[in-house]
């Protein structure tokens, strides 16, 4: 059997490269579920090679079939699958969190400055 496509073929991974990759993502992933699963593809099967294809593609169709968000649950998963309880967790809240804040900032940018004509100009430009 050819266990690099085993769909139980994950790498080993220290826990706080994992840690690293999903804060990278949570600040890189925009463009919406499409876009965030082929960033996951790209860096943990192609690139860092944390995953196979076959282990990737499992876990996709299982989190297809939830309701709910299905690149939260694939991000979540993933990290369940390479370590566990902690790491489906670091996983799923680092997927979502660093997006979170930095809504709320631009939300207090808003507030706080949105009179101000270049920063209105500023926002308005980049919401259309």
């Amino acid at each position: 059997m050819d266990t690099q496509n085993s769909p139980k073929s994950t790498r080993t991974v220290p826990f706080a490269e994992a840690l690293r990759f999903w804060l990278k993502l949570g600040f890189i992933s925009f463009g919406g579920p499409a876009g965030q699963i082929a960033i996951m593809h790209r860096e943990l099967v192609e690139q860092k090679r944390w995953i196979s294809e076959a282990r990737f593609l499992h876990a996709l169709n299982y989190c297809m079939l939830l309701p709910g968000p299905e690149a939260q649950q694939l991000a979540t998963y993933i990290g369940w699958l390479m370590h566990r309880s902690w790491g489906g967790v670091v996983a799923g809240a680092l997927f979502v969190l660093p997006s979170l804040f930095i809504l709320i900032g631009l939300s207090w940018v808003y507030v706080a400055f949105g009179n101000v004509p270049w920063v209105a100009d500023l926002l308005y430009k980049h919401s259309k």
